[in-house]
């Protein structure tokens, strides 16, 4: 593989990189495509954004007229009646703090499922506030500008995946409560021996990231639009957007944004919905026979210390040493239940495992090719709809240099280096009863595996990244 350096020439030239050292990006092939960029709103590696657009926002300029040719004669408000209408709002955003040079949109996207199922862009506001420098791009404008429209959402989208849907939701939340565990629980307490396996590596390869990535001249400021301090300062804003109880209850989580669905009949395309929801299901059932196993009565977790303390932990703000989790069930100060337990341990075990895989492992089929997945683009964001040409995209695109360290980085991350779900590289557990329980989880595993490929094997475009066996248990790279 040969970059030499400056910046690259045509899209062939920038293809033509790819041989058997790294290999395809997954999402190349097809990346300008509209049905590809429904896709990544789907299945790639930010699917926790799109939600069920029930109203247009009045800040949001698109009207019906400009997108009439896009909903296949419905109207607007018969597409969200039919619930066949989705949005975006990455407002969350604004007043970030971005590289200098750079820029990161904040923008606002309307998506349509289609006749056959699909999800379609219809609409790209790239900010927050219609204006007539601030147009609403639609499939019907000119090709290359509209592309342009799509890459500029995808610097913003990608920003956001890597600060919160990946950083702060992942990584940096479940270090929190690894180390309220360990502060809290003896090994010997069976809630530590059901939760360590899922903290393996968490704290050091957390180090590593902070140190070499996210330090100031690392990775994430040659590469991301809000560089180091913007990724820093919006894992801040939206820490208390994450709630145990909602972002950490998947079921809640899809219902909060009006896309939970059992039967396919909202977004049939969303196979990482499906998938979660099927290992959620599974965690779930797992670690309720291991709760109850243990506290057959109320009284033994009310009168149990160890976890009364980890409870504070988990809510005591972070001002004062704690996590500061909000929707935590540690109600009047204590947990008195199984459910409260259950919930809790649920939700560490599900954000350690599927959640960090679904926004990892994708990584290099999403940011490998620069075009398909932009972290920042050179120029500014388009403020009108004038024809633009190929040459006009590539010209934004990042230099070879930086195309060479995001393909590494992204190459590196999106490799899995420990036991897959429910093979635990330490074993913790020996009470029989315990053991048991988890050799059933395991069985549970294979048969969800099982599904997932035969699900796969009837589909053109396959949603692979959240199999049993290709799940870590832990956040370990």
């Amino acid at each position: 593989m040969i970059f030499g350096s400056g910046s690259w020439e045509t899209l062939e030239d920038l293809t033509g990189v790819y041989l058997k050292t790294f290999g395809d990006p997954k999402e190349m092939e097809n990346w300008k495509s509209d049905e590809h960029f429904g896709w990544q709103r789907l299945n790639s590696v930010n699917p926790n954004l799109i939600r069920l657009c029930t109203e247009i926002p009045s800040k949001f300029g698109v009207t019906e007229e400009c997108i009439k040719e896009c909903l296949e004669g419905l109207t607007l408000s018969e597409a969200m009646s039919k619930k066949r209408l989705f949005i975006v709002d990455l407002e969350i955003l604004d007043g970030i703090t971005c590289v200098e040079g750079y820029i990161s949109p904040v923008p606002i996207a309307l998506f349509f499922v289609n006749g056959t199922g699909k999800l379609m862009p219809v609409a790209i506001q790239l900010f927050q506030q219609k204006g007539p420098e601030n147009p609403v791009f639609v499939p019907t404008d000119p090709p290359y500008t509209w592309l342009f429209a799509k890459m500029w959402y995808n610097v913003a989208d990608s920003n956001y995946h890597q600060a919160l849907t990946h950083l702060g939701y992942t990584h940096l939340l479940m270090e929190g409560i690894c180390i309220a565990t360990n502060r809290c629980l003896s090994p010997s307490h069976p809630m530590f021996k059901l939760l360590a396996p899922h903290f393996l590596f968490i704290i050091a390869i957390n180090d590593r990231a902070l140190n070499f990535l996210v330090s100031p001249g690392g990775w994430i400021d040659k590469t991301m639009a809000i560089g180091a301090v913007g990724i820093l300062e919006l894992t801040k804003k939206g820490a208390d957007s994450w709630r145990m109880n909602i972002e950490g209850n998947y079921a809640e989580f899809l219902n909060s944004r009006g896309v939970y669905c059992c039967d396919g009949s909202i977004l049939p395309t969303f196979y990482q919905r499906d998938d979660s929801m099927v290992l959620y299901g599974a965690i779930r059932d797992y670690v309720t026979k291991y709760v109850n196993l243990y506290y057959d009565t109320n009284d033994k977790i009310i009168n149990d210390v160890e976890i009364q303390t980890f409870g504070q932990e988990l809510t005591k703000s972070k001002s004062d040493g704690g996590c500061g989790i909000p929707g935590v069930p540690f109600e009047n100060g204590k947990f008195s239940k199984a459910d409260q337990l259950i919930e809790v341990f649920t939700s560490v075990i599900f954000s350690s495992s599927v959640v960090h895989a679904a926004a990892n492992f994708p990584q290099y089929d999403a940011y490998g090719f620069p075009p398909n997945y932009p972290t920042k683009i050179k120029g500014v964001p388009p403020k009108n709809k004038n024809p633009l040409k190929e040459e006009d995209i590539v010209k934004s695109l990042i230099d070879k240099s930086t195309t060479l360290d995001t393909m590494v980085i992204t190459r590196i991350l999106s490799e899995r280096s420990t036991n897959a779900l429910g093979d635990f590289e330490v074993t913790y557990t020996y009470d029989p009863a315990a053991v048991k329980i988890v050799e059933e989880f395991r069985q549970n595993l294979k048969d969800i595996s099982l599904k997932m490929h035969q699900r796969n094997e009837k589909l053109v475009q396959k949603y692979e990244y959240l199999y049993p066996e290709e799940i870590p248990n832990s956040i370990s790279i």
